[in-house]
């Protein structure tokens, strides 16, 4: 695999479409089909919303499971999509430990089924979801994409296989795919209209805010004594805005006839999880009480993107991604669906 660079400006002209976004209808997948709607380029959303959310879907829709094969040939019979981006999986390290068979099925066999209908429909562009959880524990931060893959988790496992049927796949039947491993996605589309809404809730900021709605009365911190400024966790936080930038750019990275790529997503600054709370104190005016809980087992202490691939061979750069922006939009959408889309 190459990773040449384009120059720094992404050209966003050669983006052309039908474009099957398979998970359009989640939180990641929906930000980015607004993306693509707002440059012109057609999409066709492919949902079995069992995470996804109806209302948000406005493209035309097939509603299936990647499980369904005859759907997919079916979808692509009709559509003829000239790519793919597929965000469609799983994604709870804890519930992949205790289930992982439902993981490999949703994550990898499904994701081969995709792979299958591309290749029988002559589709050759994918841009795929994939994760920093590919990298297991980091032998080095800021963490770039030298560092050795090895999965500590069945979530984190299912993600490196895609990334190996890519290559293979490309190596052997021309595929073009650009494999994206995401740090924190966070936020909200800034019109307050497309936000976070999964159940169950697990990541800091939406579980924050619904302690500033009164949704539960504090938010618990998962160790204080880790080796970092104020004793909490630090991650990486990358706007959702600014993550669905970065894949219309791999897309017309690869529409422009480039090779296949693997890049981190992230913004090379960390915040702990003090300051995501002190952020939010800040914004709502809420006091967002807190409370001290034990470590969770395979917590690293500080997860951050050093990599500058994205940006040499994207173009890409976050622009909406310092903390209060994420925060104030996070807390515009939850303030508009306080108990989520339909409930």
């Amino acid at each position: 695999m190459t990773t040449d660079s384009p120059g720094p400006d992404a050209d966003f002209a050669t983006l052309e479409g039908p474009v099957l976004v398979v998970g359009g209808a989640g939180y990641i997948g929906s930000h980015t089909v607004r993306a693509l709607e707002a440059r012109g380029v057609p999409v066709v959303v492919f949902d079995d919303f069992s995470t996804g959310h109806p209302e948000v879907v406005k493209a035309p829709l097939v509603r299936a499971t990647l499980g369904d094969r005859e759907a997919l040939k079916e979808a692509f019979a009709r559509w003829a999509p000239r790519a793919v981006m597929h965000f469609a999986a799983r994604c709870y390290v804890g519930e992949s430990v205790t289930d992982p068979s439902t993981y490999y099925r949703e994550n990898v066999i499904n994701a081969w089924n995709l792979l299958e209908a591309m290749r029988d429909a002559g589709c050759q562009e994918l841009v795929f979801s994939s994760s920093c959880a590919t990298y297991g524990i980091p032998v080095a931060l800021p963490l770039t994409e030298d560092n050795p893959q090895v999965p500590i988790n069945p979530y984190g496992r299912t993600k490196l296989h895609m990334e190996h049927m890519m290559e293979d796949y490309s190596n052997a039947y021309g595929l073009r795919y650009a494999a994206l491993r995401y740090f924190n996605a966070a936020g909200a589309a800034p019109e307050g209209d497309l936000g976070e809404d999964h159940t169950p809730e697990t990541h800091l900021i939406p579980l924050v805010l619904g302690v500033a709605l009164g949704h539960r009365p504090a938010i618990d911190i998962f160790g204080n004594d880790y080796p970092t400024p104020d004793g909490t966790c630090v991650r990486d936080y990358i706007h959702i805005v600014d993550l669905a930038d970065a894949h219309l750019r791999a897309l017309a990275r690869l529409q422009a006839g480039r090779p296949a790529l693997a890049c981190n997503l992230g913004t090379g600054q960390g915040y702990s999880v003090r300051e995501i709370i002190e952020t939010a104190r800040r914004i709502t005016g809420h006091p967002i009480p807190e409370r001290i809980a034990p470590r969770r087992p395979g917590d690293p202490p500080e997860l951050v993107s050093g990599g500058t691939r994205a940006f040499e061979v994207l173009g890409w750069q976050p622009r909406h991604s310092e903390l209060k922006d994420i925060l104030a939009d996070a807390w515009r959408f939850h303030q508009a669906h306080p108990r989520g889309y339909s409930r």
